[in-house]
């Protein structure tokens, strides 16, 4: 097998891999309480945390085998491989809308990471530093809007959002320390590349535990759409802002990579509004306003027979109309 096959395959099966992580991770969502910690004492959560583990080093080894441009479009698929596998394993079904969506943000995606191109720029200790704080910020900044939203498909996807940032910034961040880790003497250079490991190892804690609250009440297409589309799309403005990336083919594949980043865009909002009208839907009536239920009038119960007993009948007798024979004196011959 060749070095370009491996390195598909290990993409594929990283994109699996997260897709079967996020399917545990939303079936977990559904079935806990509404408590912090409550997924960290479920024992199929860790189920997930190895799936995402595992995801993230087939990953690691596909771009090890494969060029960036060919392994991160790849990764767009996971969403792609989720909903089938969710109809297939937990009977959960997406609508048409879902599936629209969620194929829009996949080719969208795919487009724009394919158009970005690579360079050998890295971070130094003070870009690192404000990378890590500016992130921080803005995650805290979400998931702070996100706990004042009422609508839960909305605190969803503000939640998966943040997810997805830090899981963006996250591998920025492994990026610089595989390349400087040969320069630095290998594990002697530990110590230096210590604070990086621990940004990583926060920023994916972080990643984890936001995508978890992203799946209470907002189902699996949506938030995965989002964190699938967030995570690349910030690495790639990191990578063109800070690495000198830039987007391939001129003036035409930046026209391209925004007609792409459109698309995915198109994809996340349809997805969302699916996922907002079908809450509406199942939205129960308000409280103290009583339920119409139509009934058919071939089930409409009949009308109750009341027993009459003898002496009642005896009092009370029907009037009976005059007779159209009778003659009636008139008042003056009386």
């Amino acid at each position: 097998m060749s070095a370009l096959a491996l390195s598909v395959l290990l993409a594929l099966v990283s994109a699996v891999a997260y897709a079967a992580g996020a399917i545990v991770q939303e079936r977990v969502a559904s079935t806990t309480p509404a408590r912090p910690y409550a997924p960290l004492r479920h024992g199929v959560w860790w189920a997930a945390v190895a799936l995402n583990g595992l995801g993230a080093l087939l990953h690691v080894g596909a771009l090890a085998y494969g060029p960036l441009s060919l392994v991160q479009p790849l990764g767009a698929l996971t969403i792609v491989f989720a909903l089938p596998m969710a109809a297939v394993f937990v009977r959960r079904r997406a609508g048409a809308a879902a599936r629209r969506g969620a194929i829009m943000a996949s080719a969208g995606l795919a487009g724009l990471l394919s158009l970005t191109g690579t360079a050998d720029a890295q971070l130094g200790g003070g870009e690192r530093t404000a990378l890590a704080l500016v992130t921080s910020c803005a995650v805290a900044v979400l998931f702070v809007v996100a706990q004042r939203v009422h609508r839960a498909v909305v605190r969803s996807i503000l939640l998966a959002t943040a997810a997805g940032a830090a899981f963006g910034i996250a591998s920025v961040f492994t990026k610089t320390v595989a390349v400087d880790w040969p320069a630095s003497g290998g594990l002697g250079g530990l110590t230096g590349q210590l604070p990086s490991l621990m940004t990583i190892a926060g920023l994916a804690a972080a990643g984890m535990m936001l995508s978890q609250a992203a799946y209470r009440g907002a189902g699996l297409a949506a938030p995965l759409a989002t964190v699938t589309v967030a995570n690349p799309v910030v690495a790639a403005a990191v990578g063109i802002t800070l690495f000198g990336e830039h987007f391939r083919y001129g003036v035409t594949g930046t026209a391209l990579a925004l007609g792409c980043g459109v698309v995915a865009a198109g994809g996340l909002i349809l997805l969302t509004t699916e996922r907002l009208t079908a809450h509406t839907e199942r939205q129960p009536p308000p409280a103290g306003v009583p339920t119409r239920v139509p009934v058919s009038p071939a089930l409409a119960p009949a009308p109750a027979l009341v027993p009459v007993s003898p002496a009642l009948r005896t009092r009370v007798r029907p009037s009976r109309p005059p007779s159209r024979t009778q003659t009636v004196t008139p008042p003056a011959l009386r």
